[in-house]
């Protein structure tokens, strides 16, 4: 296989994804999302966090379209909007725990 440099865009995609993965507070809700669909009250109380916070969070995961929501009624329900890059998060996730 030939090498072919990364295009400019492409490479700014790529270094805000690992932007988004390098903070703990997006890790945790992402790697919630991972293993079900959660509101922001739920992701919330899950995670022992203010409302806001995460809702801030979830507008930056959503902008990267690593998240994406459905709307039920008056709530929104969160989950992964990219599989490629929550396998990364999880095999990351996992390798750490056996370097321990």
């Amino acid at each position: 296989m030939d090498y072919q440099p990364i295009d400019e865009q492409l490479l700014d995609v790529v270094s805000q994804t690992f932007k988004a993965l390098s903070d703990p507070t997006r890790i945790k809700i992402l790697h919630l999302l991972f293993h079900k669909e959660c509101s922001v009250n739920e992701i919330a109380e899950r995670l022992e966090m203010h409302q806001s916070t995460i809702s801030h969070q979830l507008k930056y995961l959503k902008q990267l379209r690593l998240v994406k929501n459905r709307r039920e009624k008056t709530t929104y329900y969160y989950s992964p909007d990219d599989y490629h890059v929550m396998n990364v998060l999880e095999q990351t996730i996992e390798h750490t725990k056996h370097t321990k």
